[in-house]
């Protein structure tokens, strides 16, 4: 993305009079910018910086003083600040512009993303929880409920019939991952039962991980490719199988053979689709958040993964991951201020 943006940029110098045009553009898209289009797919974003910060986290556990735990405060205090403004800017835009939000939640594609607010909510119980346990477990009884709410109204929506083919994307499976992300964030849970909301949450989200897996992957066998700028969203198939490997590890308490079978797959998934998203083709928007936490969880399952396994190249291969994700969140957050300043975040 850097590169491509370098070429641009001098092309543009070469061209005073094509600079001149894209000047006057983006003065119009600044002008014309609303919070009526803030995208809540942005909330993808708290998903990948707490994910990022959970994982430094882990590393520190893990493999010692070698990862600093700094790292990880510091990244989970940001996806904190993130989520507030974000909180903050789409109520705004719920109070002024009611029937937008509406019609973004009944959209068959994107009402899909409000589970990133429900997912955002759970990994911010764990980011807080280190500093607080009761806004720790505040927070992800919101989130539990939140989360197993949106599951039902999607099943429920589905199951109504007349889906198109066409409106089986990736972003569907993020319903299934918010359920499996009960039990990866609220495994210590103090409060009575909470071991069988656990177990229901693993249920709901695997299965439906599982059906909505199947369909996705069939409608992308058998239909035309995603548009660009959903080209990103191929990395959320990836998140099913990491994010389950977390979630079976902490109710079942070990890293067996089945669990290793989640981890590899999902990284072999990765293999597989990254040379599909990251290319100069796609171009940057708001749906590039959806890459980090798949590639968040993905992280976070190795750093467990080689911990139990203890070796060394394993360890020094999730440690390089660790450090490409933090890069990768870096430029992300950099790119997403960009458009925001030019307009681009907040025009249609």
């Amino acid at each position: 993305m850097t590169n491509s943006a370098t070429s641009v940029l001098t092309a543009m110098d070469a061209r005073p009079a094509a600079a001149a045009s894209s000047t006057t553009a983006t003065a119009t898209a600044a002008s014309s910018a609303s919070i009526k289009n803030l995208p809540v797919s942005l909330f993808a974003a708290v998903m990948g910086l707490s994910g990022l910060s959970m994982g430094w986290r882990l590393a520190h556990t893990e493999f010692g003083a070698v990862v600093p735990r700094v790292v990880s405060d510091v990244i989970g205090l940001f996806a904190t600040f993130v989520f507030v403004v974000l909180a903050i800017a789409y109520g705004a835009k719920l109070l002024r512009h009611p029937a937008a939000v509406k019609a973004e939640f009944n959209h068959p594609i994107a009402g899909n993303f409000f589970g990133t607010i429900a997912i955002a909510l759970l990994l911010q119980s764990a980011v807080l929880g280190h500093y607080n346990d009761t806004l720790g477990q505040v927070m992800w009884i919101a989130g539990t409920v939140a989360t197993l709410l949106l599951a039902a109204h999607v099943v429920s929506r589905l199951l109504g019939g007349n889906c198109h083919p066409a409106h089986a994307v990736p972003a569907w499976i993020i319903p299934g991952v918010a359920a499996l992300d009960i039990p990866v964030t609220g495994s210590h849970m103090p409060m009575a039962r909470a071991g069988e909301v656990l177990l229901l949450s693993a249920a709901v989200g695997s299965v439906m991980a599982l059906v909505l897996f199947t369909m996705i992957v069939t409608r992308l066998i058998q239909h035309e490719p995603l548009a660009p700028a959903m080209t990103p969203s191929l990395l959320i198939l990836v998140a099913p199988f990491e994010v389950g490997f977390t979630a079976y590890v902490n109710l079942t308490g070990r890293v067996d053979l089945f669990a290793g079978l989640l981890f590899y797959f999902g990284l072999f998934l990765f293999v597989v689709l990254a040379p599909k998203v990251f290319r100069r083709s796609v171009p940057f928007g708001a749906g590039w958040w959806a890459i980090s936490f798949p590639l968040a969880a993905m992280v976070n399952a190795g750093v467990v993964y080689a911990g139990v396994r203890g070796e060394v190249p394993l360890q020094l291969l999730v440690e390089g991951m660790l450090v490409v994700l933090t890069a990768t969140m870096f430029v992300l957050t950099i790119q997403t201020v960009r458009i925001l300043f030019n307009g681009r975040l907040l025009t249609n």
